[in-house]
């Protein structure tokens, strides 16, 4: 695997572990009565952003290890995945 295709394997699975604990343990504005002028209700009280960001880059890097490891072993294969030939397409 190169270097940037394992960058990009990383990026593409922080973000999309970042989606995932983005809305945990979230307190609305609403629910903790502390509504900012300008603001929606249901809006962040206090998003802890750089908590969510270092949890995401640890689950990341697990993630991203495991799948490394899977890749790089060739525990999984391209061929593995090729459903298209498998269910009857023409064979490469």
């Amino acid at each position: 695997m190169a270097f940037f295709s394992a960058f990009v394997l990383f990026a593409v699975i922080w973000f999309m572990v970042l989606f995932v604990i983005l809305p945990m343990r979230v307190t609305t504005q609403g629910e903790a009565g502390t509504t900012v002028r300008g603001t929606l209700t249901s809006a962040p009280d206090k998003p802890q952003l750089k908590r969510k960001f270092l949890l995401t880059t640890l689950v990341s890097l697990v993630l991203w290890g495991i799948t490394v490891a899977i890749i790089l072993n060739g525990w999984i294969s391209l061929t593995d995945i090729d459903l298209f030939t498998r269910f009857g397409g023409p064979s490469m």
